[in-house]
Formats: C-alpha cells, structure tokens, sequence
C-alpha cells in the first residue's frame, strides 16, 4: 500500500512538477526570443509589413540600444525608426552601411546626425555610416494626362537629393561636370570645408554609396581656399 501511495504520489505530484519546470524553461526562452525580435523591431518599419533581414535586425538593435543606454540620444531616437539597411562595398574588403529612414522623419535624424552616426560607427566598427531618406521616383505622365508629377518624384530631383543626403552632415557648395576621352561624363561635387573633420574620412565611401543608389559617378572635394 504505502508502495502504491509512493507511485501515485511521484506520479501526481511530482511529474507535473517536472513538467511545469520544462514548460516555464521554454516559456523563459520564448520570451527571450519575443523581447529580442520587439526590441529590434520596434525600430523598423518595412513596406508592406515585409520581414526584415538578418542585418537589419542588428541596425535596429543598435537603434534600440542606443535609445535607451545613450542619455544624449534618447529623447530623440524614441520616435525614430527606419525603413531598411544594407552593406554597400567601398574599396577591398570595406564596406558601408547604409539606412534608409522614413521621409517625414527626416529631420528628426538630421538633427542627431553628427552624434548619431559617430555611435553606430562604434558599433559597427570599420564601417562608414550613411543615412538616407527614403525617396520615391515617379515615372512621367502619358500624354493627354490631366495628373501632374510632382518635381520632387523626378528622377532628377530624387538623385540631387539623394548626393545631399549622401554627405551629411557637409552642404554641397558646388557642383561641375567632366567630360572624358571616350564621351562619358563624371560629377565633380565640393563641400563645404567647415565639415571636413566629419567627412573627409568618407570620401571613397560617399562616392561608392552615390553610384551604388543612381548609377553616377562621383568624385568627392573641398574647395581651394586662399590662405
């Protein structure tokens, strides 16, 4: 009897308590995983609710992070997310990170820039970082149509935005086209001088990141100032 008491007691009692043990262990880790994906996430926000990469998690991580160990940051990256990130190839084996933020959240990253990039480039580290904002082109009306494109959706219009984006936190000072032997054609773009402890590191880069996003070409200088 006391035999059969000791079973029935091991196998009521304390196989559920076996039991809820594994259960609260998965549950821990499934948590783990949720807070891990939310926190990276919550500062992503892709098109058509499409799952972010691999990448673009770790972006969003360092985003998250930031926001909330980085006093100077933290007001200002509450509300900001971005769209994507890729890696772009420089040069051998560099290669820059490039994000994409949502258009209307524009300034928000502009007034952080200088500070913001210097802190995913820690984290990032060897890598330059560029913020872009995420700009939409559309094509030309058919004929006879009463809609009209807005000149900010212009190809054009776009790509010049896209080369100021490209080499903040500088202003583009000047701009001038070269021709070569065989008819192609190359931007010369200058900079304003004042940034150039922020930028002149990233030169190669800027250029690389500019033909990677519209297929130009691009060199990258400072103006001749007199002594």
């Amino acid at each position: 009897m006391i035999e059969k008491f000791s079973f029935l007691f091991f196998r009521f009692y304390w196989q559920p308590i076996i039991c809820a043990h594994k259960f609260e262990i998965i549950s821990v880790r499934g948590i783990n995983v949720v807070v891990k994906m939310y926190t990276s996430r919550k500062k992503i926000h892709k098109d058509k609710d499409a799952e972010p990469t691999e990448f673009e998690e770790s972006v969003g991580q360092a985003l998250f992070d930031l926001e909330n160990t980085n006093s100077e940051l933290k007001s200002d990256l509450k509300d900001l997310y971005i769209n994507s990130a890729v890696q772009v190839d420089v040069s051998g084996n560099r290669k820059a990170v490039v994000i994409h933020v949502p258009y209307r959240l524009r300034k928000g990253f502009r007034k952080i820039h200088v500070r913001l990039v210097r802190e995913l480039e820690k984290k990032f580290s060897g890598k330059d970082v560029i913020v872009i904002a995420t700009r939409r082109i559309v094509r030309p009306p058919k004929k006879g149509s009463a809609v009209q494109r807005p000149r900010s959706r212009t190809l054009t219009a776009v790509h010049e935005a896209i080369l100021e984006d490209v080499v903040l936190p500088a202003e583009i000072v000047g701009k001038r086209v070269r021709y070569r032997v065989d008819g192609s054609k190359i931007l010369k773009v200058f900079l304003d001088p004042k940034e150039r402890n922020n930028t002149e590191y990233k030169l190669e880069t800027f250029a690389a990141v500019y033909r990677k996003l519209s297929g130009k070409d691009v060199v990258f200088e400072y103006p001749i100032t007199d002594a």
